[in-house]
């Protein structure tokens, strides 16, 4: 399904996070960003791995090291938090799945408010048991 404006807003506020390989550490880092050790395995090409949370300080980053001349590679992936399944499900919009709910919850009152005019109406009631009494009998 076709995301929205505001689920796009959504996984970029509160699911994807940017990863930033480089060779070597920068001078300094931006507030935001916080550097993952990862383990020094033979043949890897980039040594240090930095977290950015959201794209504006991954920004911040990439600009310092572009002035450095330090070679980086980027990468967009999701949060392991516990609220990233609800915010950005696989192949769902999260404002389709709102807005059908929405509808559905409506829909459901004005039927049970539509019903509950015939039971409360004794007109019907008294023709809903002469009804029973013929099927019983």
């Amino acid at each position: 399904m076709q995301l929205t404006r505001f689920d796009r807003w959504l996984r970029e506020k509160y699911v994807y996070e940017t990863h930033i390989h480089t060779l070597r550490p920068p001078e300094s880092l931006p507030a935001g960003v916080r550097a993952v050790e990862i383990p020094d395995v033979p043949g890897k090409r980039y040594k240090h791995l930095f977290v950015a949370s959201s794209s504006s300080v991954a920004d911040k980053l990439i600009s310092q090291l572009r002035a450095n001349s330090q070679m980086y590679t980027t990468q967009i992936v999701d949060k392991k938090d516990w609220y990233v399944p609800f915010l950005a499900p696989k192949n769902k919009s999260v404002t389709w799945w709102l807005i059908s709910l929405v509808v559905i919850t409506i829909s459901s009152i004005s039927a049970l408010l539509y019903l509950k005019t015939f039971a409360d109406d004794p007109e019907f009631q008294r023709n809903f048991m002469d009804a029973v009494k013929l099927f019983k009998s």
